[in-house]
């Protein structure tokens, strides 16, 4: 798997993910943008992923479920 700034498809995911949110269809990203907020990205999903897993650890379960993300979300969006 390559690393988040690796692949033009992945920055152009970013884009589009960011361009949603955009009030005006001119704005622009820059280069070093997208690579940072894949990077961030990235970074994110990785924490979300291990933290749900400490969790459904926690509670003896060998399964993560959608219900081990939502406890651990709140914690993870406020450390971001």
């Amino acid at each position: 798997q390559e690393g988040a700034g690796g692949g033009g498809r992945c920055r152009e995911t970013v884009n589009k993910i960011l361009h949603l949110h955009f009030k005006d269809d001119k704005t622009r990203v820059s280069s070093d943008a997208l690579l940072l907020m894949a990077e961030m990205l990235n970074v994110f999903v990785r924490e979300a992923a291990a933290r749900s897993t400490r969790q459904a650890q926690a509670e003896d379960l060998d399964k993560v479920d959608i219900e081990h993300v939502e406890k651990v979300l709140p914690q993870l969006l406020l450390d971001f």
